[in-house]
């Protein structure tokens, strides 16, 4: 199993983010979109009993098949702050991932790489511990400025940062829906993070991984609550 460990407190934490953004790649342009297998992780909470739920979800990425699935139950080992959030799920996320019987090729986080205010979200975070490519799509902008794309699938803008970086798109994946937020993690460009999210859309506006790894978490929470009482 891949090991990580908990921060001590805040300052730890940020300290970790500063070493290890240094190790993220960005000028890999990635796997190409419809190839290989592509592997969507997410988490639910249980605050008051203090669980978390990872699922990772393997999906051919030509045909958006159910190749694997993997869940993983564990305590909160981190609390609540913005910014610091890859804190509270990679330990369960990496063992839900460690549990798969298939390479997970391209993961695809409910969150963010770049698009994060120290420029290291749970998507970069998660590449960098496993080596795998990751890209982040998230259901809001956090804290960056965008004009809104075009009407059409496909239409996306600058997510940019008070500097003027780039540091994501918003996409809109469906025609008339509100955009999804794209960020590059790991080993994977701007541009075909975002080629691969309309590949992953191709009914809903949320990408197929996710969605389905989302009701995988919320049903192993939900088992795990039942199996405490």
């Amino acid at each position: 199993m891949t090991e990580i460990s908990t921060p001590a407190d805040e300052d730890a934490a940020r300290a970790v983010q500063d070493e290890l953004r240094g190790r993220v790649v960005l000028d890999e342009a990635g796997p190409p979109p419809g190839t290989g297998l592509v592997t969507g992780v997410d988490v639910a909470y249980d605050d008051g009993r203090d669980l978390v739920a990872a699922a990772a979800v393997v999906l051919d990425a030509a045909t958006l098949t159910e190749v694997d699935r993997a869940t993983a139950v564990g305590r909160v080992a981190f609390p609540y702050i913005p910014g610091l959030l890859a804190f509270r799920e990679i330990p369960t996320v990496l063992a839900a991932l460690d549990r798969l019987t298939a390479a997970p090729g391209l993961i695809v986080c409910d969150g963010y790489g770049r698009a994060h205010p120290r420029r290291f979200g749970l998507a970069s975070h998660l590449g960098v511990v496993t080596g795998h490519p990751v890209i982040g799509v998230a259901k809001n902008p956090f804290t960056f400025a965008y004009d809104p794309p075009g009407d059409r699938r496909g239409d996306s803008s600058p997510l940019r940062a008070d500097d003027g970086e780039e540091v994501g798109r918003a996409l809109r994946t469906r025609a008339g829906v509100k955009p999804v937020f794209v960020s590059a993690g790991h080993r994977v460009d701007l541009p075909t993070a975002c080629a691969h999210t309309l590949r992953l859309t191709p009914v809903y506006r949320l990408p197929e991984t996710t969605r389905r790894a989302d009701a995988l978490c919320r049903a192993a929470l939900r088992e795990a609550v039942a199996r405490r009482g």
